[in-house]
């Protein structure tokens, strides 16, 4: 189908768990104890250990790129981090839920507005995806 300004994405809804972020930490090699150690996390003021930026960053794109076809669709993106994923050392995690929706469509790029929430916060800020779409 076409592409109009207004369209809404597929949403994604993803459970970060304490076993997630330990894989991210050995992919991506950011050992900062802030991901693993409720102590380090405590210390620094936060809640509980907390998802990598990257990884929620990384993960939210996947509306994009399925929607899209591919990651060689995306032109650009970009995101502020707004408020910090939580994750709790249980089985379940963090439940993570992003969604898009079309805002703009010029020169065959459309911008796609990105939203990720867990819970009440909102966990990226201006989040903004340009896709080839001609």
């Amino acid at each position: 189908g076409s592409v109009e300004v207004g369209t809404v994405l597929p949403p994604l809804s993803v459970h970060f768990t304490r076993a997630t972020l330990v894989r991210y930490a050995g992919a991506s090699t950011d050992f900062n104890p802030i991901h693993w150690s409720d102590r380090a996390a405590s210390d620094l003021g936060l809640p509980s250990v907390i998802a990598h930026g990257m990884l929620t960053m990384g993960t939210g794109l996947r509306v994009v790129t399925e929607w899209a076809g591919g990651a060689d669709r995306i032109a650009s993106y970009y995101v502020r981090f707004t408020k910090p994923v939580p994750v709790p050392d249980d089985d379940t995690g963090a439940l993570v839920e992003f969604s898009g929706t079309v805002t703009k469509i010029e020169d065959g790029i459309a911008t796609v507005a990105l939203q990720a929430t867990c819970g009440e916060a909102k966990v990226l800020g201006s989040a903004s995806v340009e896709v080839l779409v001609a």
